[in-house]
């Protein structure tokens, strides 16, 4: 709790694209939260290194992050957008807390196997405790909700699990966050695979719609969009395809699946395709002009990764020096 409101915290890797998924799904959902939680929105480039970098391309990426977080309508005022890499803290306390989990709890954790499947010459360390990581990035700002997916509920468990044994011994130092159980976004889905969620990391290049997409290539992809051969625009398991794209036009013009079904009574996927297309290209224009102005004024940008970076590490530091006095750490000179 800070204030009269309570602690929220949440964050995106920097590496790939954002896309239409990131921001329907959070971005976009994020921005209205500020009014009621001291919201903290981290670019979380330590959890990128798990998996090698080109570091040039990290830094950039990391910049863009942060700068498309503005330019989604997160206000850096009213917002705490910062860097993990900036704020030592992150590193120091999973460190302690790397002490207080059970090698036990983080062979049951799901996201290892999978990126340890995928990076077979790169299964390192980081990639195993990465979950301690993500406990710490919560905990450290005393977070009170975070939103999660139903694959990241597994990270959110453990991290509850950690506080909760910490607390056990020390006494009432972290809170226990709790899952954020708000208006969430809509879950899209790739245009490609309609079963597995939309990634930044795909390969197939028309599964995903990434943020700064020109129109012509959104309205490519959304034509090549994977639908069925039903022939009729229904709200129903049967047509995942079908079901995605009403998801995404939903999402994008605030109607209802019901609306949707009778706006294209009658008439054929093709009419369906280009009207979701042009509806993603309507909302992705602001952001992208929003996105090119913010990069062009560097002194700006620097202004609020400075600021809200202070901000991030004396929250951090207040947590951090009651866990080292807890544990037996010796108290700093001044």
């Amino acid at each position: 709790m800070i204030g009269d409101k309570k602690v929220l915290f949440s964050g995106m890797q920097a590496t790939g694209n954002l896309t239409l998924g990131n921001y329907l799904g959070a971005l976009k959902n994020w921005v209205s939260l500020c009014d009621e939680y001291e919201c903290f929105y981290s670019v979380v480039d330590l959890h990128s290194i798990t998996v090698r970098q080109d570091p040039s391309e990290l830094r950039q990426r990391a910049r863009k992050l942060l700068t498309l977080y503005i330019a989604a309508g997160l206000d850096p005022k009213k917002n705490c957008l910062y860097y993990q890499s900036h704020v030592s803290g992150h590193a120091e306390l999973a460190w302690i807390l790397n002490c207080f989990t059970y090698m036990g709890e983080l062979n049951r954790m799901t996201q290892f196997k999978d990126k340890s499947a995928k990076h077979a010459d790169n299964i390192n360390a980081g990639l195993f405790t990465y979950p301690v990581l993500m406990a710490a990035d919560i905990l450290l700002y005393q977070a009170d909700v975070v939103p999660v997916g139903k694959d990241q509920l597994q990270h959110l468990e453990i991290t509850r699990d950690i506080a909760q044994r910490f607390n056990a011994i020390y006494g009432d130092v972290f809170t226990i966050p709790e899952p954020y159980l708000g208006k969430t976004g809509a879950k899209i889905m790739s245009l490609q695979d309609p079963d597995k969620k939309m990634s930044k990391s795909d390969e197939n290049a028309n599964a995903s719609v990434y943020l700064m997409d020109d129109p012509d290539t959104v309205m490519r992809k959304f034509k090549r969009a994977v639908t069925d051969s039903e022939g009729c625009v229904r709200y129903c398991e049967e047509q995942p395809g079908i079901r995605n794209l009403i998801d995404i036009y939903g999402a994008c013009t605030g109607k209802t699946p019901a609306e949707i079904e009778k706006e294209f009574d009658g008439k054929g996927y093709g009419d369906f395709k280009m009207a979701v297309g042009e509806s993603v290209v309507a909302i992705l224009k602001p952001l992208q002009e929003r996105f090119a102005e913010l990069e062009k004024d560097k002194g700006y940008l620097d202004g609020i990764i400075k600021e809200n970076g202070e901000k991030a590490e004396y929250y951090a530091l207040k947590t951090l020096r009651k866990v080292q006095k807890k544990v037996g750490f010796p108290e700093r000179i001044r």
